[in-house]
C-alpha cells in the first residue's frame, strides 16, 4: 500500500486488512443539530487521536462516550478548521480526557480567537445549556504547525488546501484513509459562504482532484448525513457541486435564482442554511465575516 496518498471516510468501526496497519477508525455522525458534523476517531493498540470536534455539547458527550467504549487513551485532538462547528463541542471532551492534547495549526488558532466571541454571541443564545455560552466554556487549541501526527507510532499527515487559508484534510497512509474536514460533503449541501471568490473555488475543486487521484479506498466528509458512503462519493459530490455553482452563479440575477437553480440541481440534500447564506454571500447580497 502506498504512503503517499490522502484522506478517509466511515460510519462503523473499520480496520485495514490484517497486517497492513495496527490502526482502525470510526466516524460519528451528528445530524442536523450538528450541521451533519462527522469527527473521526482513529484508534490504534493502546491509543486514540481525534479529528475535530463537533457544535454541541451532546455531540462531545457522545463523542467521549465513543472514546471511552474503546479503551484507548486519548492523546491528541487534531482541529482541522476554525469554524465553531469543529471546537464548540470540545469541553466535555477535553474534561473526560484531561491529558489529551488539543491542536491546531497556528493560522487556525489565530483565526478561532480573532473570532469566537462574535460566535458565542450569535450561537450562544441559541445553544443555551447545549453549547458554550462564555469563553471559559470555550477550549481553544495550542499552536502545532509540525507535517504529522502519531498515533501509536503510525504517522497521519496534515495536508493544507493550497490557496484556501486555515483548511486541512489529514490522511492516514497505513489505511489509505482521507479525513476531508471542511473540504468535503456528503449528503448535503456545500457551505461555500468561507469561498467567495472564484479563485477559492477553483482553489477548492483542485484539492478534490488531489484527493481523487491518490486514490483512497476511505475518504470520510467533515460534513455528511448519516449513512452516507465513506469512498470517493463526497469528492464526486462536493466537486459537482462547486462546478454547478459556479455556473448557475454566472447566469443568475440574484441570490434567489441562484439557490432555486441549485436546488433543481441537486434536490432533497440537507443543511439548507448553506445554501441560502452561500448564495446571497457569492451575489453580494450578503457580507460575510
Amino acid at each position: 500500500m502506498s504512503t503517499t496518498k490522502t484522506l478517509a471516510v466511515g460510519t462503523a468501526t473499520v480496520s485495514a486488512p490484517a497486517g497492513l496497519s495496527r490502526l482502525s477508525w470510526k466516524h460519528l455522525p451528528a445530524g442536523e443539530n450538528g450541521f451533519f458534523r462527522a469527527p473521526v476517531l482513529l484508534s490504534g493498540p493502546s491509543e486514540a487521536v481525534l479529528i475535530d470536534g463537533g457544535f454541541t455539547f451532546p455531540d462531545g458527550r457522545a463523542v467521549a462516550e465513543a472514546i471511552k467504549a474503546t479503551g484507548r487513551k486519548l492523546t491528541t485532538i487534531y482541529v482541522s478548521q476554525a469554524d465553531p462547528d469543529y471546537y464548540f463541542s470540545l469541553k466535555p471532551i477535553v474534561e473526560a480526557f484531561p491529558s489529551a492534547k488539543v491542536v491546531a495549526a497556528s493560522e487556525t488558532v489565530a483565526a478561532i480567537k480573532a473570532t469566537v466571541e462574535k460566535k458565542l454571541a450569535v450561537w450562544g443564545p441559541q445553544l443555551k445549556e447545549n453549547g458554550p455560552r462564555t469563553l471559559a466554556e470555550i477550549v481553544i487549541p495550542v499552536a502545532f504547525d509540525g507535517p504529522s501526527l502519531s498515533l501509536d507510532g503510525e504517522t497521519i499527515e496534515i495536508i493544507p488546501a493550497r490557496g484556501l487559508a486555515n483548511r486541512r484534510s489529514l490522511f492516514v497512509p497505513s489505511l489509505n484513509a482521507v479525513i476531508g474536514g471542511v473540504m468535503l460533503f456528503g449528503g448535503v449541501h456545500v457551505w461555500t459562504a468561507d469561498t467567495a471568490t472564484k479563485e477559492q473555488r477553483a482553489a477548492w475543486i483542485a484539492h478534490l482532484e488531489a484527493i481523487a487521484a491518490l486514490g483512497p479506498a476511505v475518504v470520510v466528509p467533515g460534513h455528511m448525513v448519516p449513512g452516507f458512503a465513506t469512498d470517493l462519493s463526497s469528492v464526486e459530490q462536493t466537486k459537482a457541486y462547486l462546478e454547478a455553482f459556479e455556473k448557475e452563479l454566472a447566469r443568475a440575477q440574484d441570490a434567489a435564482a441562484l439557490k432555486a437553480a441549485m436546488e433543481a440541481r441537486f434536490p432533497g440534500l440537507g443543511m439548507g442554511i448553506a445554501l441560502d447564506i452561500g448564495s446571497k454571500v457569492a451575489t453580494g447580497e450578503l457580507k460575510w465575516h
